[in-house]
């Protein structure tokens, strides 16, 4: 019996003890998610909202988290104050092509009246949503990417391709003095980089969605004049009458767009987006405007996305033609335009990097829907235009796309989610020993 009440305490300390085990596991396990969500969240309070972003404060911040990985790193300014960070983490094979991890670090600006949590606080809600701007475009991407690269080191993983990382401005405004000039910069060709990751966009299920080519961006302003006069007479060619039968013409063709988009089986990035975001017209006063003088001009602005399948010259003959035909008073310009032929990048057997990525999304737990055309529009654009091919990628599933919105959010578990499926994909891409460049674009 004196045995048997030794053995059953024995027992008892042993399973105390394994309990014990297990509560500081997952103690720490717990502290370990609450440095990564914490260190997100310092991301995020970084103030660099365009126009004016604290570019220089961004970059500190990075080089400090790059600092504690030993990661090379060094900082470009290809323009004044707008600096370009570049991270590497050194593979064991310098003969291999490297590939990039590339985000950027301007968000766009924000009506704080209508947040239910400041913008730039980092809130997190009793359902562990983080509210900022930039949540979901792009600075979770970036943290990711390190806060991976932290987990394959403590695992003692050694990449055999050098993997680099590129934290760059100005992505919100159009790129030109950020990825742009980044291409064509001797310091980019030297890198021998094979294949770029690039933001992608959230899912409202549970599959990833993955992008491998984008629309091209055509900002434009349409500017129409007529005869000024008193706001009771009926004028021909009047500048807004002339401006609103442009708007009307657009206006149906937005329409036709947006019903083929309706019948369903295609996507939003293979048709043309139109959207008007300006109006701009009258004779000011103290008051707001002068209500009995008709205005000599008037202007519009128009966001404009076209997929790389459609005849954009076509479209460019019915904007002369049509939209703001000089025979109306009309003109127009640019105030962006992607110029030359939209390049994609092939999701078949002939790109590994591609089923490569499918693979460790898969392994990681997760999985990806049918390949996309980016609805808008991405520093992924340059990369491919410079002959590197370029995937956009987002791992956000489960959640509401806030892009631009107000009340932009990520979920803190589906961000440490992403973590763990960047783990799978960089493990992959570094581990990948082909060495033939396979730069196969259609």
């Amino acid at each position: 019996m004196a045995a048997t009440g030794s053995c059953r305490r024995i027992l008892t300390f042993l399973l105390l003890l394994l309990l014990n085990l297990h509560l500081c596991v997952s103690t720490v396990a717990h502290e370990d998610d609450d440095a990564i969500v914490s260190r997100f969240q310092d991301y995020l309070r970084i103030d660099t909202v365009q126009p004016n972003p604290d570019y220089y404060k961004a970059v500190d911040f990075i080089n400090s988290q790059a600092k504690s990985l030993s990661l090379e790193s060094q900082t470009i300014e290809l323009v004044k104050g707008k600096p370009l960070l570049l991270l590497k983490w050194v593979g064991s094979d310098p003969t291999l092509p490297a590939f990039l991890l590339n985000s950027h670090t301007d968000v766009v600006p924000f009506e704080e009246s209508k947040w239910t949590h400041h913008p730039l606080r980092a809130h997190i809600d009793g359902k562990g949503n983080i509210y900022a701007r930039g949540s979901q475009d792009m600075k979770c991407v970036g943290m990711q990417y390190l806060e991976a690269i932290r987990k394959l080191k403590a695992s003692g993983f050694r990449p055999i391709r050098s993997v680099y990382l590129s934290f760059v401005p100005d992505e919100e405004i159009g790129g030109h003095d950020g990825v742009e000039m980044f291409v064509e910069s001797e310091l980019f060709k030297s890198l021998n980089i094979e294949i770029v990751l690039d933001e992608g966009l959230t899912s409202a299920s549970e599959s990833y969605r993955v992008f491998y080519g984008e629309r091209s961006p055509w900002w434009l302003v349409i500017k129409a004049k007529g005869p000024p006069g008193h706001g009771a007479k009926l004028y021909d060619n009047s500048a807004m009458e002339n401006l609103l039968k442009s708007i009307e013409s657009i206006r149906r063709f937005r329409a036709a767009q947006f019903d083929l988009l309706k019948a369903g089986g295609i996507g939003e990035g293979d048709v043309v987006s139109v959207n008007i975001n300006f109006l701009k017209a009258g004779t000011p006063s103290p008051t707001g405007f002068v209500m009995n003088l008709q205005p000599s001009e008037a202007e519009a602005g128009f966001d404009i996305r076209i997929p790389p399948s459609y005849d954009s010259e076509a479209l460019e003959r019915r904007l002369v033609e049509e939209w703001a035909p000089e025979a109306r008073n009309m003109s127009f310009e640019f105030k962006q335009k992607f110029s030359g032929k939209q390049i994609i990048t092939a999701t078949d057997d002939t790109n590994p990097w591609w089923s490569l990525l499918e693979n460790a999304v898969k392994e990681a737990g997760g999985k990806t829907s049918k390949p996309e055309i980016f609805p808008a529009s991405t520093d992924a654009r340059y990369f491919r235009k410079a002959g590197v091919l370029a995937i956009g990628f987002s791992p956000i599933s489960n959640t509401p796309g806030l892009l631009h919105d107000h009340n932009e959010y990520l979920g803190k578990d589906e961000y440490l989610k992403g973590i763990d499926v960047y783990v799978s994909i960089i493990k992959a891409y570094a581990s990948y020993e082909n060495k033939s460049r396979s730069r196969d674009e259609l």
